[in-house]
């Protein structure tokens, strides 16, 4: 099984909190950060008073441990489908958070996130929360 991490995993991962380590090692391979989540990651970058450092450490991650995913036409068709349904029952989900979701829909990826209330509404939609043990 592969992991699709939340922006808030990789901004944990890079301040190393040590049960994140041992997770990241334990699924060597099989984890991967969506090209939307990536977006949001370097407004974290792009926040801190030396950029340049965080923007290392994520490339250091992207060369070493996690891959991109590119959000691409399967991950737009999904997000259309998901959209729709959940509209058609009268729920919301923040527009980043559905495209997000959407690529570990689309490629059957458990979404790793320490946000499980803004992805839980979402159908078929495998959620683990590594910052909660």
């Amino acid at each position: 099984m592969s992991f699709l991490l939340d922006t808030n995993i990789v901004s944990a991962h890079l301040k190393r909190p040590r049960g994140l380590i041992q997770r990241f090692i334990q699924h060597s391979g099989l984890l991967y950060n969506s090209t939307v989540s990536l977006a949001e990651l370097y407004v974290w970058v792009n926040q801190a008073s030396d950029p340049e450092s965080r923007v290392r450490a994520v490339d250091r991650m992207l060369q070493h441990e996690v891959r991109a995913l590119p959000f691409d036409e399967t991950c737009a068709q999904r997000f259309g489908r998901s959209r729709f349904t959940l509209r058609r029952v009268g729920v919301t989900v923040n527009a980043v958070d559905l495209l997000i979701a959407s690529g570990a829909l689309a490629y059957d990826m458990t979404l790793v996130t320490n946000n499980t209330k803004h992805f839980e509404s979402i159908p078929g939609l495998r959620l683990e929360d590594w910052l909660q043990d």
